[in-house]
């Protein structure tokens, strides 16, 4: 794009126009034979102002109409012609006498449409004999030139790309655009343009005929629209529509590739008669309902405009179906506008609100279903609110009413509810497809999976449940996204994973259920939250919290599983952490999370670990029920270890936590008879066994150390390391504390001592390693170090303890080498580690031996 210099202020060139005003310049009397031709609004009239200009100032003579049939021209004036395409015949064979006599110099401009013979007869001769000018719309950088010469302005990037992609580069409208925005409050990132600016093309579509006006509002609300449509629309045979097309771009009105640009779009639905835009859009939705097209499109773009009330409710309900996979939460809120303008509620209503996570429209919806509708429509409305009643813990209920809905994926998904709550017949039960014969879709097939894949896990060895889970999730995967399901084979599977220790697997079914969205939102939640336990379990605290945030960035409240989850996740972060005051805040929520959502085996894991937040606060007393209901649970399905031994584990830490030797026995026990089950309960079992030697004084490094290493291989980085780190702690073999606290280190992802550049296996180093105390630090260590976790300053913390600031930098000193701490990071981690351990060392004293093994 270049400016010129002898151009009208504010006139915007491309390098064609900027070439032909150069050389008439140069030269105003030379040869100048010109055809410009474009729509309207694309600058023809100020082309011809500034070639007038020029020539004026040369003192040149110039005629702007074009001759009379027998007027004779002087060939010294220049003739200017605008709007040629309106000349009658014997005025425009005039000019064509002009342009073949090669006498005159002359400029005529036109729009390419309308064309009798006469008149291309006058083009090919002016494109033989001269030079033919096309005029297009502005490029970006041109835009961009453009509002450069409104100062008031500016040019900010965003401002270019706004009113570039509003008016899609027409002159005209540019300028419009440009002028209305000055002075405008917000003039980036604008929505609509100023309404003045839209009531500035009113007196272009009023000159329109009723034919074009009606294209106009097809085309705003439908975009590009097949001619065959468009025929039946306007009444017209393909070559009266073609005619229609090209009188409307003529105009500027239409772009080249049969769209509008946005604000012609919003001028032609804001300032159409309110009747005739009713009319035709009404229309057009009968003729694409008829011909079985996309109504989605059409009813997007009503929307866009502000004038979905003018949709009839059937085009309404055909939209939301075909939005339903991907935008459920539009689809709901298409279905809710079909009841609105008189169409009765029905089940894919109810789908939809469910998909979008909105439970409480589903369950309204469906129970009125229920009640009211057909046979058929009742089943459906059955599964839905199933499976909304099994997101908010109510497994019973849903149970009882995917067995009534009669289908063969309610039954299966019957069965997964079953062996949820505890059913022993479930063990046994088949999900048999409907007397009807439902054909065996992916949906169905996934969910005879997942049954079999649940059934699995409670009577069968792991690897067979895992694998008919990700094989059910697999399924999902290619059109999962408008499937309805009271829990995803991909959580499923991801939970049975993290049972066995098999926390990749874990991850990449979950990646891929994300992927594909299966479920919609409303499993999406669940797929994150299980996402997040894993970077949880991993040792990964920070990952795991950003991932728990985006949980809730939709703003909707969890439901009553998915807060569980949530609860649990926020305080083993903190337990982690050894955060204690993020335990106390997350405390009362925990506990409101496990009142509402009842115990079922799939929330087994995170009550396991609010037990051991709950024994960390002295509060365990208050969970006691509901772990008692999971002990009862697993009891009438016969104990299967997948299930019951990560209870265990958890039940050991918290019982470690309370002091209580002989309920850490019992779990011991339990973990030890279920080490057969799987390679993930062998690790379990021997970790567990060995923590309750080395809280009775037993430390042997060699067998801790495999265990902990086991615990890491497993996926249990986090509990890997504190089981090396309590055992370094407790163990007065110096060299046996340096090799643990390596491995504690590495297994946190750590550098260790030696990689640091220290030597830990000195004798200065392990002396300064061992301390005073079976911990490795002193009373008064201890002391310092909680308030340095607290975020005290030296100061602060010689306040509190009646020493100085400066005695406080000592004990800290000494705990750092003593520690064998590379930097204060490092030195942080650890004294976590310590801390947490101390307030588990029931008093500091060594449990009893066990009566017996």
């Amino acid at each position: 794009m270049i400016m010129n210099d002898l151009a009208a202020p504010g006139m915007t060139l491309d390098k064609g126009l900027q070439a032909l005003l150069d050389t008439v310049a140069q030269d105003p009397t030379g040869p100048l034979v010109v055809g410009v031709a474009g729509p309207a609004g694309h600058g023809k009239t100020a082309l011809l102002a500034e070639l007038e200009r020029i020539h004026q100032r040369a003192g040149i003579a110039v005629r702007t109409a074009a001759p009379e049939p027998d007027e004779p021209v002087d060939p010294d004036t220049v003739v200017l012609v605008d709007d040629a395409h309106l000349l009658d015949d014997a005025r425009t064979e005039a000019l064509l006498r002009l342009v073949v006599g090669r006498r005159h110099r002359l400029v005529v401009a036109h729009r390419p449409w309308p064309r009798s013979a006469a008149f291309s007869e006058l083009v090919d001769a002016l494109r033989r004999d001269g030079q033919a000018v096309p005029l297009t719309p502005f490029t970006r950088e041109q835009t961009a030139a453009h509002l450069a010469a409104t100062p008031e302005l500016g040019r900010p990037a965003d401002l270019v790309d706004y009113v570039h992609t509003q008016t899609a580069g027409v002159p005209r409208d540019v300028e419009r655009l440009a002028r209305g925005l000055v002075g405008a409050e917000t003039r980036t990132g604008t929505v609509d343009p100023p309404r003045s600016v839209i009531l500035e093309f009113g007196p272009d579509l009023d000159v329109q005929p009723a034919a074009v006006r009606r294209l106009l509002l097809a085309v705003a609300a439908g975009g590009a629209l097949p001619v065959s449509m468009l025929g039946a629309l306007l009444g017209r045979d393909p070559a009266g529509v073609d005619e229609l097309i090209a009188t409307t771009r003529a105009a500027g009105l239409l772009g080249a590739d049969g769209r509008l640009a946005p604000i012609v779009r919003r001028a032609v639905a804001t300032l159409s008669p309110a009747t005739e835009r009713t009319a035709v859009w009404r229309r057009l939705t009968e003729l694409q309902l008829a011909r079985g097209g996309a109504v989605l499109p059409l009813v997007r773009s009503l929307l866009a405009v502000g004038a979905l009330g003018d949709c009839p409710a059937a085009t309404l309900a055909a939209a939301a179906d075909e939005a339903l996979a991907d935008e459920p939460a539009f689809a709901a809120e298409l279905f809710a506008a079909a009841t609105a303008a008189g169409r009765p509620p029905n089940a894919q209503q109810a789908l939809a609100a469910a998909l979008a996570g909105d439970l409480d429209d589903a369950l309204r919806l469906a129970d009125r279903l229920l009640a009211t509708a057909a046979p058929p429509e009742r089943s459906e409305a059955a599964v839905v609110a199933a499976t909304a009643l099994a997101h908010r813990g109510h497994v019973g209920r849903s149970v009882e009413l995917f067995r009534w809905s009669g289908t063969a994926s309610a039954a299966a998904f019957a069965i997964v509810g079953g062996l949820a709550s505890g059913d022993p017949a479930a063990r046994t039960e088949s999900p048999a497809g409907d007397p009807a014969g439902e054909p065996p879709t992916l949906h169905a097939s996934a969910a005879r999976l997942m049954a079999n894949g649940v059934r699995e896990s409670v009577t069968g060895p792991p690897t067979a449940a895992l694998s008919a889970l990700v094989q059910a999730a697999a399924l999902l995967e290619p059109d999962g996204r408008a499937a309805l399901l009271p829990d995803s084979p991909a959580a499923l599977a991801a939970l049975t994973a993290v049972h066995c220790g098999e926390l990749e697997i874990a991850e990449r079914v979950l990646h891929r259920a994300l992927g594909a969205g299966v479920g919609g939102p409303l499993m999406a939640r669940r797929h994150r939250l299980l996402q997040a336990w894993i970077l949880m379990v991993r040792g990964e605290i920070h990952a795991a919290g950003e991932r728990l945030a985006t949980v809730t960035l939709d703003g909707r409240p969890l439901e009553s599983r998915d807060q569980l989850f949530a609860a649990a996740i926020r305080m083993g972060i903190a337990r982690r952490n050894s955060d204690l005051g993020a335990l106390k805040r997350g405390w009362g929520q925990a506990l409101e999370a496990v009142v509402r959502h009842p115990v079922d085996l799939f929330t087994l894991l995170p009550l396991g670990e609010l037990a051991i937040a709950g024994a960390r606060l002295g509060d365990l007393a208050r969970l006691e029920p509901y772990l008692h209901q999971g002990r009862a649970l697993l009891d009438r399905l016969d104990n299967p270890p997948l299930w019951s031994v990560p209870l265990h584990w958890s039940g050991l830490h918290a019982a470690i936590l309370t002091g209580e030797p002989t309920i850490a026995d019992e779990h011991v026990t339990a973990l030890l008879a279920a080490a057969g089950h799987s390679r993930y309960a062998a690790v379990v079992a021997s970790a567990a066994e060995s923590w309750v030697e080395v809280l009775r004084g037993v430390v042997d490094p060699v067998r801790v150390e495999a265990a902990a290493r086991g615990l890491h291989d497993t996926g249990l980085c986090w509990d890997g390391a504190r089981l090396a780190g309590q055992a370094a702690i407790r163990t007065a073999d110096r060299r046996a504390m340096t090799t643990l606290l390596e491995c504690a280190r590495a297994l946190q992802g750590r550098p260790s001592g030696g990689q640091s550049g220290q030597t830990p296996t000195t004798g200065a180093s392990t002396a300064r390693v061992a301390g005073p105390t079976q911990h490795g630090l002193s009373d008064r260590e201890y002391e310092v170090a909680e308030l340095v976790l607290a975020g005290l300053t030296y100061r602060e913390i010689g306040d509190r303890l009646f020493i100085s600031a400066k005695t406080v930098e000592h004990h800290v000193a000494r705990m750092r080498n003593r520690l064998n701490c590379a930097n204060r990071t490092e030195l942080l981690a650890l004294l976590r580690t310590l801390v947490a351990d101390r307030a588990s060392d029931t008093a500091g004293q060594p449990w009893p031996q066990r009566a017996t093994r």
